[in-house]
């Protein structure tokens, strides 16, 4: 099976000591996001664990003791966008993630490592000739770095529209702008752009509109062959996209990024902040004496062949 990381919340820039910690002690509790009693134990085993996934805006924090996962497979998602601090005001300065994207890439190898160019939005400040400028800069540092790029626009969850009422849907003829461009760019520079549950319509120019987690890309950057039970694949409508096994909590990322579908409000983030212990199993707070824990059903999905990669 995947462990996932990044769905809930940035462990790399937050939480990387208590991740540390429980790949030492073996073991995760997750609460339900949805009935908070309901505990999921996880073991942190390679020999049911076929790889870690980590989706981060700032993964220097895990830079200095890669070596302690070692025994693990890591494949890494890192969100670089060129937006200000009045849009994501906790999140570090883009050439210093870009320099950590070009040491972990050093570390775990080019095909381990994409670059997400996501959420797009556009408006009076970052109009279409801007996100096109931003990416052609981009793409040139990060060159021999990382071989994908996924790109994908703004979804208006009742989360961003609350957090971001002002922001608005792309328009069709701005996306193919967008897609256009960033395509050729991605072509000079040696990367490869992939779309996320954005529809068909970026295939035009070129763009791999598979899915952006999936079995498939798994596959090719661990070099091995995956059987993935049915079960296993992401709930999300649409998307292939392997999204189980999440060790993160909703309302506890401090990027406070103003797009965010995670966080419901910034006083639940800081308090659940004040709630975490970076010994305790869980992620936020400690065990509660109604909690009901179940093992996670975990087993190894590769394949017992050679890799046709």
């Amino acid at each position: 099976m995947i462990i996932n990381s990044g769905n809930r919340t940035d462990i790399p820039a937050f939480f990387s000591d208590w991740f540390y910690n429980r790949v030492r002690e073996g073991y995760a509790l997750v609460r339900s996001p949805y009935a908070p009693l309901r505990v999921t134990r996880y073991r942190l085993d390679p020999s049911v664990v076929d790889g870690l996934v980590f989706c981060s805006k700032n993964p220097q924090l895990m830079l200095a003791r890669l070596d302690e996962l070692s025994r693990f497979r890591l494949f890494f998602m890192v969100t670089i966008t060129p937006y200000g601090k009045e849009i994501e005001p906790g999140v570090p300065d883009k050439h210093q993630v870009m320099e950590s994207v070009r040491l972990l890439s050093e570390k775990i190898g080019s095909s381990c490592v994409y670059w997400r160019y996501d959420p797009i939005f556009i408006s009076e400040k970052y109009s279409v000739d801007y996100h096109i400028r931003a990416f052609e800069e981009m793409a040139s540092f990060l060159e021999g770095s990382l071989q994908h790029c996924v790109i994908s626009f703004i979804d208006l969850y009742e989360k961003t529209k609350k957090n971001f009422p002002e922001v608005r849907t792309v328009t069709q003829e701005d996306r193919n702008r967008i897609g256009e461009a960033f395509s050729r760019i991605g072509r000079e520079h040696g990367i490869r752009l992939h779309t996320c549950l954005e529809g068909e319509d970026m295939a035009k120019f070129g763009i791999d509109t598979s899915g952006c987690m999936t079995k498939e890309k798994l596959e090719e950057a661990w070099d091995i062959r995956l059987k993935v039970p049915f079960q296993a694949q992401s709930a999300r409508e649409g998307c292939r996209c392997l999204l189980g096994g999440d060790l993160g909590a909703y309302n506890t990322c401090r990027h406070f990024c103003r797009y965010c579908y995670a966080n419901y409000d910034r006083k639940a983030v800081l308090e659940n902040g004040r709630l975490h212990d970076p010994a305790s199993p869980f992620l936020i707070g400690h065990a509660r004496p109604d909690d009901q824990v179940s093992e996670a059903r975990q087993e190894s999905w590769v394949q017992d062949q050679m890799s046709l990669f």
